[in-house]
Parts: C-alpha cells; sequence; structure tokens
C-alpha cells in the first residue's frame, strides 16, 4: 500500500516532466531593435510584448536571416544558413520563392513529434491559395490564414485572404491583420480545449510597409501627434494578379504607434489565453522580426529611433539591419528576467526545436540549439556567422557581412566606371564590444583579420547556380 500510495503521487509529477511542451513563435515583419520599450523605444509602451522578456529571457545579438524578409524566412524554416539557403533576395514569387519539398522544414519537425501546426499571417514562400507547392499546407502545416502573397500582404486592407488554400472576399475596410490573428487564436484556444500539443507560428505584417491600424486607435494616436496630420497619398500594392488599392495614408506616425499597440494588445490576449487554459507554464512564447526597421509606407524610422542607433536599416548588412529584438518566454523552465549575450541566429531556430521535442535535426541545419541557454545550462557558441544578400531575381550579391566573435567583417557591391564591371568594395572591420554603431573601419589597422574573415566567406558561401563570382558582377 505504502509503495502504491508513492507511485500515486509520483504520477502527476512524471506526466508533466513528459508533456510535451506548446511553442509559439511570433515573428513580427520590419520591426527594428528600437521599437519595442523592453529594448528602450520611449515615445511609446510595449507592455505584454516586454513582458515575454520580463518574465524570461532577452536576447541582445540575435540575428535574423537576411536583411529582407524571404530569404529571412528560408533559412527560418529550413535551418539553413545564409551562405548555404536556396534564397539570398525577394524574388519573383512562383518561381524562386517556394521551398524545396526534400527538405525538411520546420512545421513538419513538430508534425513528426505528434503536434498540430498552424500559420497565420505572411508565408512570403510564395502563392498560397494554390495547390502543392509552394503553399504552406504542403510544408506540415495543418492550418494556414493570411495574405495570398508576400507583395500583397503590403497591404491591411487587401480584396481578399486565404484560408487553408481557398481565397476568400474581404469586405471593403476591414483590417485583415486582426482576422488573422483571430484565427491564430482560435488555434491556441482549439488545441488547449483538446489538450493536444501545438506549434503556432504567426509571421505577422505588422509593422510592414503601409501605417495602417484600426480607425480607433489611429485615431487615439492622430491626437497625440497632431503635428503629423495630414495625407502623403495612396499606398498602392502590385500583387502579381493586379494592383491593390488601398485607404490613403494619414499621419503615418500615429498609424505606426497605433499597429503596435494593437499588436502588443493581441499579444497580450494570447498570452491571457494560455493563463485560462491552465497552459501558460508549459507554452514557449518566441516574439522576433524578420528583419531591421524600414522605410516605407510613410514610416518614418528616425523619429521612433527604430534602429536603436545601430548604423543601417532593412536591406542593409550592417547591425539595423540584421540584429532583431528576441524574447522568449517558457514559465516553467526560463528563470525570469535573464538578459543573454548568446550570439544567435534564425538558423538556430530548427536546430532548437527539433531539440524541444526530440526529433532529429534535419540534415540540412547548419545552426546550434539554443535549448541549454533557454533551461540556463551550459550553451554552445557559433564560431561564426556569415550573411549574404542579393539582388532581385538574380539573387546576385549586394552585400555581405561575418559575425565573429566581437568583430564584425562588411562589404558591399560597388558600380564599375563606365564600361567596367561591378566589384565588391574592400572588407570593412569593426569591433562591436567597442563600436557597436560601426563607425570606426579597423579594417587598415587588421590585415590579419580582414584576410581571416576573408577566408570565412570564402568557407561559408556556396554559390547559386548561375550566380556570377562577385568580381564580374553586372
Amino acid at each position: 500500500m505504502k509503495k502504491l500510495f508513492l507511485s500515486l503521487l509520483i504520477l502527476p509529477g512524471f506526466l508533466l516532466a513528459e508533456k510535451k511542451p506548446n511553442v509559439i513563435y511570433i515573428l513580427a515583419d520590419d520591426l527594428g531593435l528600437g521599437d519595442l520599450s523592453i529594448y528602450g523605444q520611449t515615445k511609446f509602451k510595449t507592455p505584454n510584448i516586454d513582458r515575454i522578456g520580463k518574465e524570461g529571457l532577452k536576447f541582445t545579438a540575435h540575428y535574423s536571416g537576411n536583411t529582407v524578409c524571404s530569404p529571412s524566412r528560408a533559412v527560418l524554416m529550413t535551418g539553413q544558413q545564409p551562405g548555404a539557403v536556396y534564397l539570398r533576395a525577394n524574388v519573383t514569387e512562383n518561381e524562386v520563392a517556394p521551398l524545396d519539398p526534400k527538405l525538411t522544414v520546420l512545421p513538419e519537425v513538430f508534425k513528426a513529434a505528434g503536434y498540430n501546426t498552424g500559420a497565420y499571417g505572411k508565408w512570403g514562400l510564395g502563392w498560397t491559395h494554390v495547390e502543392g507547392n509552394p503553399n504552406p499546407l504542403t510544408h506540415g502545416f495543418d492550418e494556414f490564414c493570411g495574405w495570398k502573397s508576400q507583395t500583397i500582404a503590403h497591404t491591411y486592407y487587401p480584396s481578399t485572404y486565404v484560408h487553408n488554400g481557398k481565397e476568400i472576399p474581404l469586405k471593403k475596410g476591414k483590417y485583415v491583420h486582426d482576422i488573422i490573428m483571430n484565427h491564430a487564436m482560435q488555434f491556441i484556444e482549439t488545441n488547449a480545449k483538446s489538450e493536444t500539443p501545438f506549434f503556432c507560428y504567426i509571421p505577422t505584417a505588422v509593422p510592414h510597409a503601409a501605417m495602417h491600424a484600426p480607425k480607433e486607435l489611429h485615431e487615439k494616436w492622430r491626437k497625440v501627434f497632431p503635428e503629423f496630420d495630414k495625407v502623403i497619398g495612396k499606398y498602392r500594392v502590385h500583387g502579381g494578379d493586379g494592383i491593390e488599392t488601398v485607404p490613403d495614408v494619414i499621419n503615418p506616425i500615429a498609424g505606426f504607434a497605433a499597429m503596435i499597440e494593437n499588436l502588443d494588445n493581441q499579444i497580450g490576449d494570447i498570452l491571457a489565453l494560455l493563463e485560462h487554459y491552465g497552459i501558460d507554464d508549459n507554452t514557449l512564447v518566441i516574439f522576433t522580426s524578420d528583419n531591421g526597421a524600414h522605410r516605407e509606407g510613410g514610416h518614418n524610422p528616425d523619429f521612433w529611433n527604430s534602429t536603436a542607433n545601430l548604423r543601417g536599416m532593412k536591406r542593409d548588412m550592417h547591425e539595423g539591419g540584421i540584429r532583431t529584438p528576441m524574447l522568449a518566454r517558457w514559465p516553467a523552465v526560463i528563470k525570469p528576467g535573464r538578459t543573454s549575450v548568446h550570439i544567435s541566429a534564425f538558423w538556430d531556430i530548427l536546430p532548437t526545436m527539433a531539440d524541444l521535442t526530440n526529433q532529429p535535426i534535419p540534415a540540412q541545419s547548419d545552426g546550434i540549439s539554443f535549448l541549454p541557454l533557454l533551461k540556463d545550462e551550459k550553451q554552445k557558441k557559433h564560431d561564426f556567422l556569415y550573411f549574404e544578400f542579393g539582388i532581385n531575381d538574380q539573387q546576385y550579391i549586394h552585400s555581405q557581412a561575418i559575425r565573429k566573435e566581437n568583430w564584425k567583417a562588411f562589404r558591399k557591391i560597388q558600380k564599375g566606371k563606365k564600361g567596367q564591371p561591378s566589384k565588391m568594395s574592400p572588407l570593412e572591420i569593426y569591433d562591436l564590444e567597442k563600436d557597436p554603431f560601426e563607425k570606426n573601419n579597423l579594417a587598415k589597422e587588421k590585415p590579419e583579420l580582414v584576410k581571416e574573415m576573408m577566408g570565412l566567406i570564402e568557407k561559408a558561401r556556396t554559390p547559386l547556380p548561375g550566380q556570377p563570382k562577385p568580381g564580374a558582377m553586372k
């Protein structure tokens, strides 16, 4: 009897320990490091997003997969580093963007572990309303709700949206982001009720492109910033199969603040859902961004200090273009209030989630699991990180960067003189510990480091088919 009684006491704890953790991965679009109050934003607050970091772990050296959206998402899904991944630029959506069905990608890792999977927002890797590849439903997602294409995701007032491969007409004036977020919350609620482990991927378009927000919040912030209350014109979106015409952008300063507040409120709703259904402790919530801050649709990153004073922004390989916020909250595992300087990147997400779900890491993955870091255990480090940004459909190299410990190397394409081919600029070297804003180029003082970094570029990079050598670019 005594042994039986002890077994009954131990069993619930054993079952809790064996219970698979849920994962919610929220990917903002073009959100700069300085756009969250936990990273220094002072003109508005993001209390619910901040809560993820304050009650969990705040990363200060996390990097995206690229400096623009599609290749960054390709790195996230495949776990391949930017010099190996098939996509290195924003390209024609139905020709180059789709994932290779032979690769085991992020949602498929969760499916193999018995999870329900859902994606809600901007896929960014091809059309979502067609059968087969590139539809996210063919790559391990049980449900998808979001924009039809990456280009149409430039607007929050499209004529249609897509749910599970079907294009659904949208009433004029309906803010599609809210519809998509409602589907994400329904997915969380349904799986919480059925006690089924789930992976919820939320690649929201906020705050990308047109500075539009729900009317009530937009009006609120127009009163805060009346000096910017003017019409800056139509923001037209070329959707590939037509042109989506969206409302005027009015007071983009107010629009940006309202967009972020709306998203922050919805993340608060998600956290409340987790608490309501008693799955809060066993759910890992990650919040990050696909690249640095942008300057589109009326957005003014200088006004907001969206880059947190880092040099560069979207489409740039300086820190402002590729270093992004990342916050992780998992009450049962992550000690609250921690900050980490661990250097991590998008290609670490796939092996981390394979580690988390006890699945084999897909063969193509180049990343390092940071699950030990979440558990406050000894963490393996990268030797270096390589970044590459391409030009349009040809994906010719535009710029390259290396992060090795505190050292940063950078170079970009330079147009040749009349009749001469373009070539790469001399490599620049920065000490990010002493010079986090990349103002002092040390290349002339560090010739051996320049040589080492050039060797790492050659080591990390596999040219894409048909891609010219850097010295022969046109």
